[in-house]
Formats: C-alpha cells, structure tokens, sequence
C-alpha cells in the first residue's frame, strides 16, 4: 500500500504525465454525461420496455459496448461499435485491394487518407444504423403506449443526426485521449463503457444470491475467486511470450574486440491480443444490423440462433472466427521474412538455422505453432459468459467471465499502466513494482 501511494505522488509530480490523466478524466466525464442525454422527443419515463430488451442477449452487449447509452436511448446510443467496423472493413481491404495497399505505403500522407475513407465509411454505417435503432425504439416505447411517429419525418431525420454526430463525437473524444491523453483512446472508451456496468452487475448478482437458500453467500463468493483466476488467466494471455535464442556474432569496435552477446527474440502466444476477438464480434453483430434491433422476434430460426449469445452455434461460430482471425491478424503483425533480414543486418543468427531464408521459415514455424495453442485459448476464454449463464450466473456478471469485455479490460488497463510506467522510468523513478518487474501491455498489436 505504501508503494501504492508512493507512486501515485509521483504520476503527480511529473506536469507532463498529471496534465494528461486529467485531460482524459475530462473527456471520460463528457462521455459518461452525453451517454444520459437523451435524444429529443423522446419520453424517458418509457424506457421501460427498452431496458428489458437489452438486459440479455447480444443487444447487452452492445448496451454494455455503449456504456448503458442504447438502453438510454441517448445521443451515443449507437457508440463507437461503427467506427471500428469500419476501421476492420478497410483492414480487410487492405489486404485485399490493391489500391488500398498502395495508400498503406505511402506512409503519413497514406495514413491520412485511409483515416478519411475509414470516416466516411462510418458515417455511412451510421446512417443506416440510425433508422433501424429508431425503429426499435419505437416498437418498444409502443409497449408503454407512447409510440414515435416514425417514417419520412423531422423527427426521424433530426434524431439519424443527432445518433450519427454522437457516435463521431465519441470517436472524436477517441482520438483526443490518443493524442492528449493516456493514448489508446478508442479502446479506452470501450474500456469505460464496460466498467461503468460492472458495479450494477456486482450489486445485482450479490442482490441475488442473498436471495437463494442454502448457502448463496459462499456460491457468490465462489464466483469472485473463479472471476479473479479467469482474470489472472487473461492477463498471461495478453503477456504470454515464447523466446527463439539469437546469438550475435563477434565485432571489433576501435580497437576492442567483442565477443558474442547471446539475446532472444519474444515471440507472443497471441501476438494478435484482443483484435481477433473484436473483429470476430464485430462480424457477429451484423445479423442485428442486418435484420433491424427490433425483428429479433420476426427472424427466422437462423438469424435468431446467431442472436442468442448464449446458444451453441454462435459460440461455435464465435471460437471458430477467433481462431481464424488470430492467424490472420498474426500474418499482418508478424513479418518473419522481415525479422530474419534483420538479425542477417545486424550479424545476428538463431544457433543452428541458416540465416536469411531458412531463419525466415524457422520463425514462422514457431509462430504457427505458438499461435494454435494460442487462438485456442483466446477463443475458450471469449466463450466463458456462455458457461456461465448455464451455471446460473446472471446475464451482466457473466459478460465479466470472459468474452470480449474481459479481454478488453485487461487489454486497456494493461497498456495504460506501461504508459504511465514509461512516464515514471523517464524520469527516473521507481515503476509500479518493488522487484524491478515491468508491466507487459499489447506492444505488437494495433491499439485503437
């Protein structure tokens, strides 16, 4: 505890580092505001039915993805959930397209563009999204006998505005607490999201089993302890790393002769963190797109198995993409062909391969190897809340057994405390740990 608070006056004392904590507290705190904005027109006493609806299934998730704000039926109703399907679409077109991977490699200029595209692509998600969310708001406000008047309207249109600017708003919040803040800002907002739900979630479990007869009290608290190892367990997940021994050759540097210097090269289990997971959520929100919010009910057998997050083929479909998108995102990040070039440049070579082609072929060996076990893991752990609901777990405190909230969480939380450790070790103080152990966050991985 004393190093705790030690710490903590020094993240004060550094200007740099307590200018930007409390300019992301601030934009964390319009976030939070605007989620409880409500969108004109529209009755907050007929919520009712609303908030039943996103209470379980894959619309709690995306309630929880939105901080409670589509329950809300605020102006960040639809959150930010757009723009990173955008950003994952011109992703797979970069890979695809030429076009797109021509811009990829014109460095910042490049950059730029594919931001814009990746804009105007939300933008256009959006609109789509908005009528459809409205729709739904209407059928479920009907049941509280205040329907909207929806259709070709002021009222329609001015509220597709009002969801459109509010999620662009909350993208640009994003990106501002990438630049002026603690960095990471568009996970950092998902982040929030997913914590401003769990201590409802923590109460109305708690709520529940003292409810129970026969020993609920010690199931709750059994719980805790399986929520804390499933936690543990992801964050090996996130820091897990594999090292191939690399040894350096001799050099003469003046008239001194160095020996050998034998390092390693850190291969992570799962180099791709928590973006196969978040592409693959993503993909499974699109039969809700598709249909519209509110014809859950009318969908064929089909569409509504691919709805209910507790069913046995979206799990299944849900731990397949994992798995596929984990290689795929690790055949971007990793670039074997790259690292083997440039341990040849630097008269380094891994004992017993051949430099150049056989180096590069030795790496993405292991990484393929490494990588199964890896995927796997991420998709048991992503598949957790589904377990737990059958175990009796409620529908907002199982999302915290795993799945992509979990991973999220500790994902962010992670690479935040590298940040604010790298500000502390530039200026020479002390880390967050007495040992000299430093944090691990998802270096490697494309943060949002």
């Amino acid at each position: 505890m004393k190093k705790f608070f030690e710490t903590c006056k020094n993240i004060w004392k550094i200007e740099d580092l307590r200018i930007r904590l409390l300019t992301t507290l601030l934009f964390v705190l319009i976030y939070r505001f605007g989620s409880f904005v409500i969108l004109p027109g529209v009755n907050p006493d007929a919520l009712s039915a609303l908030h039943a609806q996103t209470a379980g299934g894959l619309l709690a998730l995306l309630d929880m993805f939105s901080g409670g704000a589509f329950s809300n039926a605020s102006i960040f109703a639809l959150g930010i959930m757009p723009y990173i399907s955008a950003s994952i679409i011109i992703q797979l077109l970069t890979m695809a397209v030429p076009y797109f991977q021509k811009m990829s490699r014109e460095g910042e200029s490049g950059r730029m563009k594919m931001n814009q595209i990746t804009r105007y692509l939300t933008v256009a998600i959006l609109l789509f999204q908005g009528p459809s969310y409205l729709v739904n708001l209407s059928v479920q406000m009907a049941q509280a006998g205040q329907p909207l008047a929806i259709g070709f309207n002021w009222f329609t249109i001015s509220s597709t505005i009002l969801l459109c600017a509010g999620s662009m708003f909350v993208m640009w919040l994003g990106e501002r607490i990438t630049d002026k803040g603690v960095g990471n800002g568009i996970s950092f907002i998902i982040l929030i999201g997913i914590i401003a739900r769990f201590p409802g979630a923590l109460v109305q479990e708690f709520s529940s089993r003292l409810g129970d007869a026969g020993g609920g009290l010690m199931v709750f608290l059994a719980e805790i302890v399986l929520l804390l190892v499933v936690f543990m367990a992801a964050i090996a997940l996130v820091q897990g790393v594999r090292k191939i021994p690399v040894q350096y050759a001799k050099r003469i540097v003046g008239n001194k002769q160095y020996g050998g210097v034998r390092q390693y090269i850190p291969l992570k289990v799962n180099a791709a963190n928590v973006m196969p997971i978040i592409f693959a959520q993503a993909i499974m929100f699109i039969p809700i797109s598709i249909v519209g919010f509110s014809a859950s009910e009318s969908a064929g057998a089909f569409v509504r198995a691919f709805m209910d997050n507790t069913g046995f083929w979206y799990n299944f479909v849900f731990a397949i993409l994992i798995i596929l998108f984990t290689y795929f995102y690790t055949a971007i990040i990793i670039n074997p062909q790259q690292m083997a070039e440039d341990l040849k440049r630097n008269n380094g070579f891994i004992p017993g391969v051949k430099p150049g082609k056989k180096t590069a072929d030795y790496i993405d060996t292991i990484m393929s190897r490494i990588t199964l076990p890896g995927s796997i893991f991420l998709a048991v752990v992503a598949i957790l809340p589904a377990f737990a609901r059958i175990a009796g777990v409620s529908q907002g405190f199982a999302q915290f057994f795993g799945g992509t909230s979990l991973l999220i969480m500790v994902g962010v939380i992670l690479d935040t405390l590298q940040q604010i450790e790298s500000h502390l070790l530039m200026r020479h103080y002390d880390g967050f740990f007495d040992s000299g152990m430093r944090i691990k966050g998802r270096a490697g991985a494309m943060a949002y």
